[in-house]
């Protein structure tokens, strides 16, 4: 894997801004190394299943080699849902502002497939990706750190970096709204989150803050329309009743 380190120097983030980049990036740097036991154990195994079912939402690339980008790409856990269907990849662009989490996807990553990985330490709205560049792009439980005015710059990166003709697919935990469900969703987010923190993780309270972010986020449907206003074809997903939402689409040839 080869690291490529385009931030400087962050300053102090300010607690009154949940999605100011600094206080972003000093979130999940304390939380990666813990991060994927907890996202498994309080998703109850969900999130690997919802992974998967984002990558198969990508259409088909017509590059036999197709090059892909991951955007707000923690531990790189969907890079294996992305070799196991497409081998031939060529490469893989990940983009994450933590520090932390690349550490822990080269701790887990399989070595032979390390070299098609190039990871970028930035604020991806901030990123100079090359335009057209990517056959496909692809995000997991990235959307809900950001505001809806920051959805609308991320869609406008996903169109400009997107080759015509390729797809994209973003999925993210989701209000499910019901009358049954979402009773349940909150206590989750109020009552098992805080309660994990305190027993296992040393009261820290950088995961509730992830739930704050997911019960803020919603779900994908405004962030669809982002992504139509930007003149790219999209579909909106509901899985698990709702539990989590997800956008996938191509950019028009």
């Amino acid at each position: 894997m080869k690291l490529r380190w385009m931030s400087s120097e962050l300053t102090d983030p300010s607690p009154a801004d949940i999605y100011d980049p600094d206080f972003v990036k000093g979130v999940f740097d304390r939380c990666s190394g813990k991060y994927i036991a907890f996202s498994y154990a309080c998703s109850f195994g969900f999130i690997e299943r919802w992974r998967r079912q984002c990558v198969d939402s990508l259409a088909e690339p017509a590059n036999a080699m197709p090059v892909a980008f991951d955007l707000m790409a923690g531990t790189g856990e969907v890079w294996p849902h992305l070799l196991k269907r497409w081998p031939q990849l060529s490469s893989i662009t990940a983009v994450d502002i933590s520090s932390g989490m690349p550490k822990r996807a080269l701790e887990r990553l399989h070595k032979h497939r390390a070299h098609k990985i190039e990871f970028i330490e930035d604020d991806v709205l901030e990123s100079q990706l090359p335009e057209n560049t990517a056959d496909l792009i692809v995000s997991t439980f990235g959307l809900k750190t950001f505001s809806p005015e920051q959805h609308a710059k991320l869609a406008r990166l996903v169109a400009r970096v997107l080759k015509p003709g390729s797809s994209f697919a973003f999925i993210e935990a989701s209000d499910p709204k019901g009358r049954i469900l979402r009773p349940l969703y909150r206590l989750h987010l109020r009552g098992l989150l805080p309660l994990v923190e305190r027993l296992f993780l040393n009261g820290a309270q950088d995961f509730t803050m992830i739930g704050d972010d997911s019960e803020n986020f919603g779900n994908a449907a405004e962030f669809s329309k982002r992504l139509r206003s930007e003149g790219l074809e999209v579909a909106y997903h509901k899985y698990f009743f709702g539990c989590a939402s997800g956008v996938s689409g191509t950019k028009p040839t």
